[in-house]
């Protein structure tokens, strides 16, 4: 046995390079007994804690490494094997320290480099699992302590509201969501439901809302743990707030189940396979159900129209797949035809309010729309036919007048299938017999259907034929308000179905003004339903085709309030009618030009020849926006702008935008109409609706933006929304002041910020506003030009000046040498801004035409000191760029227009331009190409 501890420590050397490491293990052991030398001794210590590394005797290698350190605490090896020793012990925080120890003694050694990034994200992530322990934790015992709170009836009102509104904040954060999931939450959000405390179940409710959000497992699991059966009755209730909240809990349960709403992943669902499709047809159904169930609230049954009516027709035509409203057309088109057909005035209506019927209309309009083919749309024509017929039975009134109102509704949904249905045998003659019938409620059903029938002019005349004398004779007979304007209503529109104020008059027989009056007095007569008032609404949108009755509306400021409000109630037939009249009021409308000689024509063949009414001249039309917008009409036509897509109808959009339009004229008003919310309403006006609708809708935008300031009229990003409506009113098709306005806005936005201008240029605007600067018109070229002035300061605008190819640089130098003032001063601040911005288009300037030097000669010597500043601007551009285009610049006449200019005494109002003349000659200087006054 060996004696000596160095041939010891030799000896376990070898047996550790052989991976010996027991052998080893006792060789280093054997010598650190007979070592007396120190330093021989550490290096012991850290050879054995080696092997104990090897042997994953964790404790002990670090043990040992520790004892070497003490010997020599610069012990590098010993510092990294303790290091690695007390990794693999879990302590990461005493590891990290060592491994720092390493680095900082050899800075340059990756692997104590890389030991330090894994130990670092290793920490990192163990101190985050142990904050997400603690507020699991701590997350678990606020939910326990809020259910707590809110099922003890005892407990003090102000926390119980507190535990609810954080409950609600709980469950829309995923964690949150997760712990109440998780710790039984669901059962006691249906505990607090079954409470019957409107309060508790809206709390309840809104926290279910929150979890299902965005997580189709968790919303599969409550839908089937609750049952669409109970969230169905919940929705049901007569309590707007708790059937409102219901409904939009369905409604994010459903979009998790078709998979829209936020995208996300959460641990193993990716791999579950959930079947939505039987789920979504289970609502479905239930939905359907809810539509003709006596149980069902009004407003319960208007949140289950409302979410067919978003959920099932196919939100993008270029998808094929319409086999949710197939479904629904097959087992519950009946139950929708039910409800068009209750009549309200009759006891055994179901519960309804004033919106259901027409939501109902509605929806059935949407499914139409949804079919793709012929057979599907005979299909659906086959069932309405067939529920009708069934209705139809002469011996009993009551089943037959409800007959009368499906017709009725299906007119007020998809129209061609209305007058489809009218065409049925005796559909029209049984109308016009029920308006001859004693009883109010035969008059008032048929009255409404004939309205509603006689917008196709075919079926006006037939009804013209066989209905007027009943309607006139109806409208002063009955004492039934009811049946009264809506008489007035059907001869209105009878009257106006030429779309002008003559059949009117002649239907009127001169009295639209009387008639006007009445509908006036109506409107404002609050004691009368809200239904009733809105068909005086609409019989003003007809009557307001006279000039006479328009002046005498826009005078009567309750009257107008009073339609405002009743716009607000954002319902279909509301909207249309408002926003009609008011096209008539500010004449608005499309008006054709009468042809001279057709005119002769005419009046030679002795046929009526319609002429311009005098309160129909500009000056009247003026004064009638003047007293709307004191009404208060932004604000109410904002509110219109708000209304569902299912009530506001592409139609009404139109109208709305063609009286924003007219509002917006006189510069002085769009102020006004800014600060009540006109700038906001019309951005969604001109995205969407009819091709004229956003026409218009974008003019106005291009009205307010073209003098107003953005950050006022758009705030935050909404001024971002403005710019593609404006780019759009660049185009061949639309009128010079469509294309000016939007010209002078996209000119006010390009100089407010770099990214509004990089909007721009991403709109590809850039293309159309250099044709326009090679427009005849001279307020368009000049408007295209200042855009262009405001437009290059951006660098990917300036690059396409440098790029070669193209002759942009040629048209600003160009338009620099213009006759007009205005042109000039624009077309010479773009050149001026390039030409500092990019030195190769200073050599480049001098390339494009042979006329430059003249032109930037005239621009020095101009009368018009902006002018003569910005070209001596560019002439200092020039200097700067280089020596031999300053050369070329002194050898001309361009030398003495400097001299003269720099050599004038200081003047506080020319002193910029002197000022730039005297950059010019002392540039020279130091190029040596001139000298001073003194040495010459």
């Amino acid at each position: 046995q060996m004696e000596d501890p160095i041939q010891l420590k030799e000896e376990g050397n070898k047996y550790f390079q052989a991976s010996d490491y027991e052998k080893a293990l006792q060789s280093y052991t054997q010598a650190i007994k007979l070592n007396k030398d120190k330093a021989l001794q550490a290096v012991l210590y850290r050879n054995r804690a080696a092997c104990f590394l090897k042997k994953e005797e964790y404790a002990k290698a670090a043990s040992d490494a520790s004892r070497a350190i003490d010997i020599n605490a610069s012990d590098i090896k010993a510092l990294y094997r303790r290091s690695q020793a007390l990794e693999k012990l879990g302590k990461l925080d005493q590891a990290f320290k060592d491994a720092q120890k390493c680095a900082t003694l050899e800075p340059r050694n990756k692997n104590f480099q890389e030991t330090l990034r894994r130990l670092g994200a290793n920490i990192q992530e163990k101190v985050n699992a142990r904050g997400t322990l603690r507020i699991q934790f701590s997350t678990d015992l606020r939910v326990q302590k809020m259910f707590e709170i809110l099922l003890d009836e005892n407990s003090d009102k102000e926390k119980r509201e507190k535990a609810a509104n954080n409950l609600i904040v709980l469950g829309r954060e995923e964690a949150g969501a997760e712990r109440i999931f998780q710790n039984n939450g669901v059962n006691l959000l249906l505990q607090l439901i079954e409470t019957k405390n409107p309060e508790l179940i809206l709390a309840a409710v809104r926290t279910l809302s929150g979890m299902c959000t965005g997580h189709k497992a968790r919303a599969t699991a409550i839908l089937h743990y609750l049952g669409i059966d109970s969230i169905c009755m919940w929705m049901s209730v007569d309590n707007e707030e708790i059937s409102l909240a219901v409904c939009n809990l369905l409604q994010t349960i459903t979009d998790c189940l078709l998979g829209q709403g936020k995208e996300e992943h959460h641990g193993k669902e990716e791999a579950l396979v959930l079947d939505t499709k039987k789920d979504l047809r289970m609502i479905t159904m239930r939905l359907l159900d809810m539509l003709v169930s006596k149980k069902v609230s009004g407003q319960g049954r208007d949140r289950a129209l409302n979410l067919l009516n978003k959920n099932i027709p196919r939100k993008d035509l270029k998808d094929h797949d319409n086999s949710r409203s197939i479904f629904v057309i097959d087992n519950g088109l009946k139950k929708i035809l039910k409800v068009v057909g209750q009549i309200p005035e009759m006891p055994d209506c179901l519960p309804l309010t004033e919106n259901t019927q027409l939501t109902a209309s509605v929806l059935l309009n949407k499914l139409y729309d949804d079919l793709r083919c012929d057979p599907e749309r005979d299909n659906y024509r086959l069932i309405c036919e067939e529920y009708i017929k069934s209705k139809i039975d002469p011996q009993d009134m009551d089943k037959t007048l409800h007959a009368v109102q499906i017709v009725s509704g299906v007119l007020q949904g998809p129209f061609d299938l209305g007058n489809k249905l009218l065409g049925m045998k005796g559909v029209m003659e049984m109308m016009v017999a029920l308006c001859g019938s004693e009883r109010e409620i035969d008059q008032l059903v048929a009255v409404e259907a004939l309205i509603h029938a006689s917008t196709k002019l075919s079926r006006a005349t037939f009804i013209i034929t066989n209905g007027v004398t009943l309607l006139k004779e109806i409208y002063k007979k009955t004492k039934n308000e009811k049946i009264k304007i809506r008489a007035l209503v059907g001869l209105c529109k009878l009257g106006s179905a030429g779309g002008t104020d003559y059949g009117l008059r002649q239907f009127a027989e001169g009295s639209t003004e009387k008639l006007a009056k009445q509908c006036r007095k109506w409107l404002c007569n609050t004691s009368i339903d809200a239904r009733t008032r809105k068909w005086a609404v609409e019989g003003l949108s007809y009557l307001t085709l006279d000039a006479d009755v328009k002046d005498d509306f826009v005078e009567d400021e309750p009257a107008l309030k009073a339609m405002f409000d009743l716009a607000k109630a954002s319902d279909k037939t509301i909207l249309y009618s408002v926003a009609s009249a008011l096209v008539n009021c500010t004449n608005s409308y499309d008006t054709k030009e009468l042809v001279p000689e057709l005119v002769q024509l005419a009046k030679f063949s002795k046929q009526h020849v319609p002429e311009e009414h005098p309160k129909d001249k500009k000056d009247f039309v003026v004064k009638r926006v003047k007293r709307l917008l004191k009404a208060g009409v932004v604000s109410a036509l904002a509110c219109m702008v708000k209304a569902d897509s299912a009530i506001l109808t592409d139609q009404s959009k139109e109208l709305i935008a063609r009286v924003f339009l007219a509002l917006c004229e006189d510069p002085k008003d769009r102020g006004t109409i800014v600060a009540q919310g006109g700038g906001k309403a019309l951005i969604p006006l001109a995205v969407e609706g009819t091709d004229v609708g956003k026409i218009k809708a974008s003019h106005a935008l291009a009205k307010i933006a073209a003098i107003s300031n953005p950050d006022i009229a758009f705030p935050g990003e909404r001024v971002y929304e403005v710019v593609r409506p404006l780019v759009s009113l660049l185009n061949t098709e639309r009128d010079g002041l469509q294309n000016y306005e939007a010209l002078l806005g996209l000119t006010n936005f390009s100089g407010r910020s770099d990214k509004l201008r990089l909007k721009i240029i991403k709109e590809k605007a850039l293309p159309d506003i250099e044709n326009y600067m090679f427009e005849n018109h001279d307020q368009l070229r000049q408007a295209a030009t200042e855009c262009m002035c405001n437009l290059v300061v951006n660098k990917e605008v300036q690059e396409r000046f440098v790029a070669d190819g193209n002759d942009r640089l040629k048209l600003v130098v160009l338009l620099c040498g213009e006759d007009d003032e205005k042109v000039q001063v624009a077309a010479a601040g773009a050149l001026a801004m390039l030409t500092a911005a990019q030195k190769k288009l200073c050599s480049k300037m001098t390339q494009v035409t042979t006329q430059w030097l003249e032109i930037l000669q005239r621009l020095c010597l101009h009368d018009n000191m902006e002018v003569q500043h910005r070209g001596l601007v560019i002439a200092f551009n020039l200097i700067s760029a280089d020596k031999e285009l300053a050369k070329k610049l002194v050898e001309s006449e361009l030398l003495e227009i400097l001299t003269y200019i720099g050599k004038q005494e200081d003047h506080p109002k020319k002193q910029h331009i002197i000022s730039v003349a005297r950059d010019c000659l002392t540039k020279c200087m130091d190029y040596e190409l001139i000298k001073p006054l003194s040495q010459a």
